[in-house]
């Protein structure tokens, strides 16, 4: 039997490797002081990478994760090690589709943020419990 496409996590965060906006969806991370240290370590090794033209993909802590830098943004998406990467790539980019269409094409942190609610909204419009919301449009017959 075929299992609907999940999601671990969605993480924004600036270019210092702080937190603007996550949703974890999984207890992977129990604690906060987990979810930081994941955070922390998915920065400090994608950070040094050039993923603002396309998104990149790697496995991390047996996990995959793909990312995108924007401006003075990451945009991190996380799946287990046995999800389809181009669902996970395609939620990333719906993402920052989103985010971009919402903040008026102005990609940044200090947008972000006084738009932070919006940010949120959307992440639970992708994603309800780590499944995929079944009317993305950006997702078609999955």
């Amino acid at each position: 039997m075929e299992s609907c496409p999940s999601v671990k996590n969605i993480i924004l965060l600036d270019s210092e490797g702080q937190r603007v906006a996550v949703k974890y969806y999984s207890d992977d991370w129990p604690t906060n002081s987990a979810k930081e240290a994941f955070e922390k370590s998915i920065f400090t090794k994608t950070q040094k990478t050039n993923a603002r033209t396309e998104a990149e993909i790697a496995m991390f802590e047996n996990h995959i994760v793909v990312y995108k830098f924007v401006q003075d943004l990451h945009f991190f998406v996380t799946g287990a090690e046995d999800e389809n990467e181009l669902i996970l790539a395609t939620v990333l980019q719906g993402f920052f589709d989103s985010v971009d269409l919402l903040l008026r094409g102005t990609v940044d942190k200090k947008e972000a943020l006084e738009n932070l609610d919006l940010i949120l909204l959307c992440l639970d419009e992708i994603v309800d419990g780590g499944q995929l919301v079944k009317h993305w449009p950006l997702l078609g017959n999955i």
